[in-house]
């Protein structure tokens, strides 16, 4: 997708295309640098490609707009109401404070934001909570005519709605015959990539070149230390590029690599909900040049359930588990058929569930795991890609009795059906006397409102055979761990000090929220904010003035070492 003669040296070379990759390429292009974004897959838009690409951003215009009350000191204490001493207070304002500029010049790009209407915050009942919604916007849909070649290699597949449209965003998940042709008929599509085919064509029409197939390996080192290119490994073999004002890190996380998802995370985590290609290539060059991590032992937790037979991406294909959780008439037990979370809580909460050590057995209680659902939950709301009122994929477990059901799934029978009557006796109570589903604002987000108000949208009894059991797993969306930076996404070495010429945004970066996942768009909030903010700051060269090319390529280059 690119001339073999790829140019030696640009000022600001950017590795990875999601979304804070080419935020981050577009910042630097903007503020009048030369800017190259290399893609380590064949595809661009890594895991934002896959994802709803709503971004968390407090104390927003558009929720102004809509009439919603907000503030920096609202937004700013949420974040502290769940650091548990994890924030750096420095880049938590830096954060949010960067979001009303972010979207001022986000409007002057092809990426025009939008309004969840009413996604409430995933703790809304926190200080500084917002439980009627306004931090969570998305991407309008935009049109994939104008990127010429590149209009057919964007990761995923088309999706033509808007969040609002779809059953997480209070919609139906269906589009009328008519609306759907015309979008097809102007390629039109929203989502991740949506948000990834407006940046890139942002990037394209500010002069960032973009190459796919060429993983970063190695950062060069210039006079004094600095950061001055990258080695990379293309079709063509082996080759450097250097970068006279800076190299941003945009590579995401360290999921797909099970050495440092064993050496780093907190507990277990199986089949990513992620491109294969987060394999922590950005964590490991900077590891190799002395920065400082932090966060690692976190990621952006979430439960899937795997999908037998299918593939996306080169891969096993998953799918995040939400609606069949929260929807009323299912609960979630583990291998001693109990219940043990409130199934209907924000998916990263789960991964503290998921994560609970038995001291006596020395192993993970809660994994594996299984969602049990019935008759009427099927009839009702349908799951894992059934329509309602049809039948299961054939790959789901069922049976006629839930001691059938404990047998084929290996749980103690009398356990599964004690824990069965408390639930179903908490239902008519209206009350889940275990785990309080139901009483947050967000559990019933996505439940039942119309049949079940208020605490019972969520609710419903477990009772009507044929009775259902799918696996889930404690997967993620993305680790969150890396090198430490500054407020301008400077990566820090060992000593606190900055590494100068490098950068870091997004999944590679030691999250800026710490293991707070605030809302809907908890990844990608920051991640825009931090690509905008570290893109701006290597094309100004971070220690040296703009324009300065000190370092140019036409010294000798090594490959640097910690």
């Amino acid at each position: 997708m690119q001339d073999n003669d790829i140019p030696e040296t640009y000022d600001v070379v950017v590795l990875g295309s999601g979304a804070a990759g080419l935020c981050a390429a577009l910042s630097a292009a903007r503020a009048g640098a030369t800017v190259a974004v290399f893609e380590k897959g064949e595809l661009l838009g890594g895991t934002t490609c896959l994802s709803s690409a709503v971004a968390w951003l407090p104390n927003n215009r558009y929720a102004a707009e809509a009439g919603i009350e907000d503030s920096r000191e609202h937004a700013l204490a949420y974040l502290e109401s769940l650091s548990n001493g994890m924030i750096l207070p420095e880049l938590a304002q830096a954060f949010v404070d960067t979001v009303p500029e972010l979207l001022d010049w986000l409007g002057t790009t092809p990426l025009k934001m939008q309004l969840v209407p009413g996604y409430p915050d995933y703790h809304p009942e926190r200080p500084g909570g917002m439980p009627g919604g306004g931090r969570s916007l998305e991407p309008g849909l935009f049109s994939f005519i104008d990127l010429g070649r590149w209009q057919d290699k964007l990761v995923g597949v088309p999706r033509r709605m808007t969040v609002g449209e779809t059953p997480i965003g209070g919609g139906t998940g269906h589009l009328p015959p008519e609306v759907l042709a015309g979008r097809e008929r102007e390629d039109v599509e929203g989502l991740g990539r949506g948000m990834i085919a407006a940046l890139l064509q942002g990037c394209l029409d500010d002069g960032v070149a973009v190459y796919t197939a060429e993983r970063g390996v190695r950062l060069l080192r210039g006079e004094q230390g600095r950061i001055s290119g990258v080695t990379f490994e293309g079709p063509d073999g082996t080759h450097d590029v250097h970068a006279r004002r800076g190299v941003v890190l945009a590579t995401g996380g360290f999921e797909w690599d099970e050495d440092l998802c064993r050496d780093f995370l907190r507990g277990p985590l199986r089949h990513p909900a992620t491109v294969p290609t987060s394999t922590g290539d950005g964590l490991r060059m900077a590891m190799r040049v002395g920065a400082q991590l932090g966060n690692m032992r976190e990621a952006w937790w979430a439960p899937v359930a795997v999908l037998p037979g299918q593939q996306a991406n080169g891969v096993q294909a998953v799918q995040l588990v939400h609606r069949e959780r929260t929807a009323p008439h299912s609960i979630m037990v583990n291998r001693l058929g109990r219940r043990f979370t409130n199934e209907a809580t924000n998916y990263n909460a789960l991964g503290g569930a998921f994560h609970q050590l038995d001291a006596h057995e020395f192993d993970y209680l809660n994994q594996p795991c299984w969602l049990i659902f019935d008759a009427d939950h099927l009839d009702k709301y349908g799951a894992f890609g059934a329509a309602p009122g049809t039948e299961a994929p054939e790959w789901v477990i069922r049976a006629d009795t839930p001691a059938e059901l404990a047998r084929l799934i290996d749980v103690p029978a009398g356990a599964l059906e004690a824990t069965l009557a408390r639930w179903n006796e908490d239902v008519a109570r209206g009350r889940d006397t275990e785990f309080r589903r139901g009483e947050s604002i967000y559990d019933g987000f996505v439940g039942d409102k119309s049949e079940y108000p208020g605490v019972g949208s969520t609710l419903g009894p477990v009772a009507r055979a044929p009775f259902y059991a799918v696996q889930i797993h404690s997967s993620t969306l993305g680790t969150k761990g890396g090198p430490r930076t500054d407020a301008d996404g400077a990566v820090l070495d060992v000593d606190n000090c900055v590494i100068p010429g490098l950068f870091a945004a997004g999944n590679v970066m030691a999250a800026p929220t710490g293991m707070v996942y605030g809302g809907a768009g908890g990844t990608l909030g920051p991640a825009l904010v931090f690509g905008y903010r570290a893109g701006r700051a290597a094309a100004r060269g971070a220690d040296h003035p703009l324009g300065s090319s000190s370092d140019s390529a036409d010294g000798a280059m090594e490959p640097a070492s910690a």
